[in-house]
């Protein structure tokens, strides 16, 4: 037998040829054909799953219908997205994800879907994977970094360069493990810093857990760097989720914690301690026993709290959560109804509604005015189980407070004393220079009452839901007790003992009215009520549509004139489209002008019965004002002609974030828009003119990222959280930052939302520095032009809007007289500046 020994004895054998196989390549075929031919028929669903066959059964073919792949599968998960077929859509990424796992846009596009369903994490993973992908990639870029803003919020970089609070948590940490706290729990490790401060003061064994996945990755790799991750053991999980001998082998003698919010208790602390104290934790150490053995007792830094409050007054606050005009833009707005945000504080909890919302005091603009001495609202001791378990049973406490000053009463403002031990503590007061915000817990039922000097203001304290709860519930005044749950009457009775039997039947009647008051109630988000208290924003729409309107509707009658008809059916009437974001009265303000037939996009039930009441009682027809999403079987489908025969007269386009970014695909919009305005329609606004600053500011840095060369605490931390580093700071005060101005103002960009082609996407601009000093950032705002002489400012003092700014990763070094050079680039929404000096080489920041 020839060649039988030329091949080695061990050699691997000589591959054979794949035979073909007719029926699969037919199958193949014949599925790719039918997939562009369903593609063509906009049959998305049945595209996809023959995309899906061809692509599993031939992969040779991917890079060939890649595209088409792709184009399909958007198509489809909108679809799927539209009629709530929410587990579906993430099916069909995954199975994507599986041909294509590498593909950033898919990446991309999925987390866009998971970060719209709330699950922040696992958008940020996808992301976070499509930039690794291709850095340059913008539009995964801008999402990474408006999602970063929600995993790692910015108060982890002011707690990590508040050197005060991180000094005096080593120093209570290391004083226990010194003392023979040698096992240690650190629940909401974050970045794991107060777990590293136990290991590096000598503790035998070290545990951390942590909920949020990011975090607990960002953890890992922190440990790792300060080479402790061998041993401290980290977990990701709930505290109370944690058992013994599975997740930890033995009872710890110390628990370390700051998972405390801004009313001390938002975070879980409660629960959290209660669980370690009866299944993580050692027995507390007992009074009576001094010389007890501190390893074989347990406890807790902090070791407690006590809690502050005092009243006053804030035009920013009050504007926020009551409504405080009776007419806008035109409108009468007094049969509005009950409108209230959704922070109300009552003794019973409420799950639709939050207790209390946050403010830094020091920030808000206008200022406060405190209406009381601070108070005593509570003390709680975390070492005490007991106290703990109580705390949601104890009985709801009544203070009475002087009242120091005349105003307003708009909210109790609440902070905390921190103690970690005996000797040490920290307060988040509105006086000191910290990290924290403030508690504030609105007051509705005061609009237009006043507290004077010599009044006492009753307070309840409670936490029946482990929430801590503050209502201001009476005043004192002349020996009699004035209600605040309605305005005060100038004819109550002074002697309030005569008043059980009215009080009765009040109760009585109230029986038979509640329906009817909770039939007016309505519930509008802080940013919305802040946009209903707008009177120049209303009124400056007010007075673009009736410059317009008349215009057209002039027009309109010239053409029938002309054709000599008429319109009996009302088909002359103009159609106004309002496709603002949330609550607005604008399609209203339109519809009260005449003639003109409205579509409102306010899609929440009570809050289209708040426009039909204001339309009532203005006197707009019924038939006038509809809701344009009532008319829509797809929410992404809402910008179309008003009928076949028909198209718009105005559009209103929602153009800024409360937040102060431009909104997303807000050019796409815009462009669709124009092509569907009648002759001489208008979108509103036609122009936005974006302004900016240059400033000097540390408060920027000291939110944006961790600062300096020096370790904290002698770990390495800030390369790992600095990764959440974003570009763009958002949700300022800019009347209100710490901040020096180097320059004046200056525009920086212009987007016209009626002309494309006057459009551009970078643009470069020379300011002059009219001081010395460091720019560290350029706070941004708009003015909004509804045409060539009407315009709001987002800057304004009774704006809606908060700003942003570029906050630069290199503070560029200026000179009274400098001319800096700023490249501005608009990506989509998402705006970026770079800075230098002139006649420097190169861009100092990018």
């Amino acid at each position: 037998m020839p060649n039988t020994s030329a091949r080695p004895k061990h050699g691997r054998r000589t591959r054979r040829r794949r035979r073909e196989d007719p029926a699969k390549n037919e199958l193949v075929s014949s599925s790719l054909e039918s997939a562009q031919q369903c593609l063509f028929n906009q049959d998305y669903g049945t595209a996809f799953v023959h995309y899906l066959l061809v692509l599993n059964l031939a992969p040779m073919f991917k890079d060939f219908a890649r595209e088409s792949f792709r184009f399909t599968l958007f198509k489809w998960t909108e679809e799927l997205d539209s009629v709530g077929r929410i587990q579906d859509l993430f099916d069909c990424y995954e199975q994507a994800l599986e041909l294509f796992p590498a593909d950033e846009v898919i990446l991309n596009s999925m987390g866009e879907h998971l970060f719209r369903m709330g699950f922040r994490d696992e958008a940020a993973g996808h992301f976070h994977k499509a930039l690794k992908l291709r850095p340059d990639y913008p539009e995964a870029r801008e999402n990474f970094y408006r999602v970063a803003n929600w995993l790692v919020e910015r108060w982890h970089f002011l707690m990590l360069n508040d050197h005060g609070r991180n000094r005096k948590y080593q120093q209570a940490i290391h004083k226990a493990v010194q003392s023979g706290c040698d096992t240690v729990l650190d629940i909401g490790t974050g970045t794991g810093i107060l777990g590293m401060c136990a290991k590096k003061a000598g503790a035998a064994e070290v545990y951390a857990c942590e909920l949020s996945k990011t975090m607990y990755e960002l953890a890992c790799e922190v440990l790792s760097a300060n080479g402790m991750d061998g041993s401290i053991k980290i977990l990701h999980k709930k505290s109370l989720e944690m058992e013994l001998p599975k997740d930890i082998p033995h009872r710890v003698s110390l628990v370390v914690t700051e998972t405390v919010d801004a009313g001390l208790f938002g975070e879980g602390i409660i629960e959290s301690l209660i669980h370690a104290w009866h299944h993580l934790l050692l027995p507390p150490q007992r009074g009576e026993n001094e010389f007890q053995d501190q390893s074989a007792t347990g406890r807790v830094i902090p070791a407690g709290a006590t809690v502050f409050g005092m009243a006053l007054e804030s035009v920013e606050i009050r504007r926020h959560h009551r409504l405080c005009v009776s007419e806008v833009g035109g409108l009468s707005i007094a049969d509005a109804g009950q409108l209230c945000s959704p922070v109300s504080c009552s003794p019973e909890p409420d799950d639709s509604m939050e207790p209390y919302t946050t403010e830094r005091l020091s920030r808000v603009p206008g200022g406060y005015r405190a209406l009381t001495e601070p108070f005593t609202a509570l003390n709680i001791d975390f070492n005490d189980v007991q106290e703990l378990e109580g705390l949601s049973s104890r009985a709801v406490q009544q203070i009475r407070m002087p009242v120091t000053q005349e105003g307003q009463l708009d909210a109790l403002a609440v902070w905390f004393q921190l103690h970690l031990d005996e000797e040490s503590s920290l307060s988040t007061g509105p006086q000191e220079d910290t990290c924290w915000e403030q508690a504030i817990y609105p007051v509705y039922s005061t609009d237009g009452f006043v507290l004077k000097p010599e009044d006492e203001l009753v307070v309840e304290v409670s936490c029946r839901d482990a929430f801590l709860r503050l209502c201001s519930v009476a005043v004192l005044r002349d020996g009699r007790e004035i209600r605040l749950e309605r305005r005060p009457d100038p004819q109550d009775s002074a002697n309030s003992a005569s008043n059980a039997e009215a009080e009765l039947c009040s109760a009585l009647a109230g029986l038979q009215t509640d329906h009817d008051q909770t039939k007016g109630f309505c519930m509008l988000e802080c940013s919305e009520m802040a946009l209903l208290n707008n009177r120049d924003y209303h009124q400056s729409f007010y007075a673009a549509l009736a410059k317009l309107l008349p215009k057209l509707r002039a027009q309109c009658q010239n053409r029938e004139r002309d054709s000599e008809g008429d319109s009996p059916d009302g088909s002359d009437l103009l159609y106004v489209l309002d496709v603002s974001e949330g609550f607005s009265l604008l399609s209203l303000i339109a519809a009260g002008l005449g003639h003109v037939k409205a579509f409102s996009s306010v899609e929440k039930t009570k809050q289209q019965e708040v426009l039909r009441r204001l339309a009532r009682s203005n006197s707009v027809p019924e038939h006038h004002l509809e809701f344009w999403l009532n008319h829509m079987e797809d929410e992404h489908g809402m910008l179309k002609r008003p009928s076949r025969e028909k198209l718009w007269s105005a559009i209103m386009l929602d153009c800024v974030e409360t937040c102060g970014l431009i909104r997303q695909k807000l050019m796409e919009k815009a462009s669709l828009a124009r092509c569907l305005l009648e002759d001489g329609g208008s979108i509103f606004p036609a122009k936005i003119v974006v302004h900016g600053m240059l400033v000097e500011s540390d408060t920027l840095l000291m939110e944006s990222a961790v600062q300096g060369q020096e370790p904290t605490l002698g770990f390495n931390i800030a390369p790992f959280i600095n990764q959440f580093t974003v570009p763009v700071h958002v949700f300022l005060d800019f009347s209100t930052l710490e901040c020096r101005h180097l320059s004046e103002s200056v525009e920086l960009f212009v987007l016209d939302l009626m002309d494309s082609t006057v459009n551009y996407t970078n643009r470069e601009v020379k300011v002059r520095a009219t001081s010395a000093g460091r720019i560290t950032a350029i706070p941004f705002w708009y003015h909004i032009y509804l045409d060539q002489e009407i315009s709001v400012s987002t800057l304004s003092q009774n704006s809606h809007w908060k700003q942003a700014a570029v906050v630069l990763q290199q503070p560029v070094e200026v000179r009274a007289g400098d001319q800096v050079r700023l490249a501005v680039k608009l990506h989509k929404s998402a705006i970026s500046i770079s800075a230098h000096i002139e006649n420097t080489p190169g861009p100092m920041e990018q």
